[in-house]
């Protein structure tokens, strides 16, 4: 098959890559390099199967051409990082909303089926943990920048679904939750990675507030594992599926485990957020999926658990790898 991976160039994009390339597949890439970076995808470049196009997803008439030569769409493109959005709001907006309308109008031009990842920053302020699909959406106010993230996605969602009852568009949703694991930039708000990246220069571990906020971590493979199921099952066309881990643990908690694992003398530190992020910033305090609907439509349970994640990611940071800015 030939497949056209937007956003390929990124952290779980060019995990994505990899895997179909290996697979003996064709892979199209679209990126624009904002967070992701070419050193992800360099060992790929000189294949014959694989297509670089360094552009944006704002580019209708690119998007509409690449779609075309493509038989399934991996739509991963976006502005990500609680950072990168508090910073760039205007560029969030239009990128997340105005581009994902590309890619689904083009898609559905030439009828192409696709996935389209969201994020567990739908729920936004929605206290009801576990989260399941059909829980309410309850967005913070729009004078804190934090939430238009969670508002852009929402859009791509509801206008996903809108091209799937009007015009039979192929699409699959799936909220991904805290997808880290080797390759994962520390920029941008990544908390593992930040945590691993201080750990291992002996350097205080930064925790942004009392570290009691709690989070589940999927590990990257786990993640293509649930996407490439979803992908190939009928019964997903047309549904939102969460993609996570249920293994809660609380920011305060993953800091010790880095410091036990990397062995690092690192003091852990409590910082308020209003000291590392602009005015904007809101934490929530839970964060953990109900993934019922993923595993009984695939099966799927994650292989690794929250010590096999930590202990690949500081193997990668180890091997002296650059991550993705």
């Amino acid at each position: 098959m030939r497949f056209l991976v937007t956003g390929g160039c990124g952290f779980i994009g060019s995990h994505l890559v990899a895997r179909l390339v290996n697979n003996g597949h064709y892979v199209t890439i679209l990126d624009d390099l904002s967070t992701g970076s070419l050193d992800n995808v360099v060992s790929f470049l000189t294949r014959p199967q694989v297509e670089l196009f360094i552009d944006t997803i704002l580019n209708a008439s690119l998007v509409e051409e690449l779609v075309r030569r493509s038989d399934f769409v991996y739509h991963l493109a976006a502005v990500v990082g609680v950072k990168k959005v508090l910073d760039n709001p205007i560029e969030s907006i239009l990128v997340n909303v105005h581009g994902t309308n590309n890619v689904l109008k083009s898609c559905t031009h030439w009828h192409r089926p696709l996935l389209l990842t969201s994020t567990s920053e739908i729920y936004g302020k929605n206290t009801a943990v576990p989260f399941t699909e059909d829980a309410d959406i309850i967005i913070g106010t729009t004078t804190k920048r934090r939430w238009s993230y969670a508002c852009t996605k929402a859009l791509d969602e509801f206008l996903a679904f809108a091209y799937a009852e009007e015009e039979k568009l192929k699409v699959i949703i799936v909220r991904l939750f805290n997808t880290v694991g080797p390759g994962q930039s520390p920029h941008y708000g990544m908390v593992l990675p930040r945590f691993v990246k201080q750990a291992l220069a002996g350097q205080p571990l930064t925790v942004f507030g009392d570290g009691q906020q709690t989070r589940c971590f999927l590990h990257v493979d786990d993640a293509l594992t649930a996407m490439e199921k979803l992908a190939s099952s009928a019964k997903a066309y047309g549904e939102v599926f969460n993609v996570g881990s249920q293994e809660e643990v609380t920011i305060g908690q993953l800091a010790h485990l880095v410091k036990e694992l990397t062995c690092s003398p690192s003091e852990i530190i409590f910082l308020p957020p209003e000291k590392v992020y602009p005015v904007g910033f809101e934490d929530m305090g839970r964060r953990v999926p109900d993934i019922s609907k993923l595993t009984g439509l695939t099966g799927f349970q994650p292989k690794k658990n929250l010590r096999d994640i930590v202990t690949d990611t500081i193997a990668y940071f180890r091997s002296g790898k650059s991550p993705a800015l």
